[in-house]
């Protein structure tokens, strides 16, 4: 596909109205390799090979938490969590590229590390919010936290330029994860009258159009979270970079949701952006 394909993307994130939603596949990009997890197989692989676990959900990210949770206890998978999560991730050029961005009123990040936060930092007027566990905090879905990471909350997200929301948590700052079955049992009960979803970003997210990065829709969760936090955004259109094969589920979910699939690498998306930032990191 040709730079000219790839022309709206660039203008619609250059001009704000297109909302990156990241994966941990963004990760990827990281040089050198990664220091921590970068996909559910490789996150189950470190907690199981701290915990033992019953063999059939060995491989099961949810159900192995919720294993460890029920017979070590939570502070157990606390300590898992950060240990796996515990080695700072040097933003990629992506991240420094989007985060350069003139206008971001929005990013998605769904995994745990700080990454896009760190990129972020220089950015003047910014924060983050997010999601919770009611296993450690029972009647709130999500926590704001500003810049510094000190506690902020929806009022002060208000006048932010740049809102990061972590729908799933972050190990580092606010601490909480959503990693165990019933982690996920409590959110999506109320996820589809968008309860957990905060009311600042269902206000950035009306007339913006959404580019998935780093993705894949394979499973349920990923893709009843990507399709609640779009809900009620543009009609579109929206993008995904999914290179490679794709599942039967996954292209049913791209269909219903109106998502184009671009079979490109993101490194083609961090040429289009900053020519000069890919050039120099090749």
């Amino acid at each position: 596909m040709s730079d000219i394909a790839l022309d709206p993307i660039i203008t619609g994130l250059r001009q704000g109205v297109v909302v990156p939603y990241l994966g941990p596949g963004v990760l990827d990009l990281c040089v050198p390799p990664c220091p921590v997890p970068t996909t559910p197989e490789a996150l189950v692989e470190r907690l199981t090979a701290k915990a033992t676990v019953p063999f059939k959900i060995r491989r099961n990210l949810t159900a192995a938490a919720q294993y460890i949770e029920n017979f070590k206890h939570r502070k157990t998978l606390h300590g898992l969590m950060h240990e796996a999560f515990q080695a700072q991730v040097a933003p990629t050029a992506l991240h420094r590229a989007l985060a350069a961005l003139p206008r971001l009123p929005l990013i998605v990040d769904t995994w745990y590390d700080d990454a896009t936060a760190r990129a972020l930092a220089e950015r003047p007027n910014w924060g983050q919010v997010q999601g919770v566990s009611h296993a450690d905090y029972r009647d709130v879905w999500v926590h704001y936290h500003a810049a510094n990471g000190d506690a902020a909350d929806e009022t002060a997200a208000a006048s932010w330029d740049t809102l990061l929301y972590k729908p799933l948590g972050a190990v580092r700052t606010g601490g909480s994860t959503l990693v165990s079955d019933s982690d996920y049992v409590e959110v999506l009960t109320e996820i589809d009258i968008q309860t957990p979803i905060p009311p600042r970003v269902q206000a950035l997210r009306k007339g913006r159009c959404f580019l998935f990065l780093g993705c894949h829709f394979r499973n349920q969760l990923e893709r009843s979270f990507a399709r609640q936090i779009m809900k009620r955004s543009s009609e579109g259109p929206h993008w995904a970079f999914l290179p490679g094969e794709l599942t039967k589920n996954e292209r049913r979910f791209l269909d219903e949701q109106r998502i184009t699939r671009l079979d490109l690498p993101l490194t083609a998306l961090l040429h289009a952006l900053s020519p000069a930032v890919s050039i120099a990191t090749a």
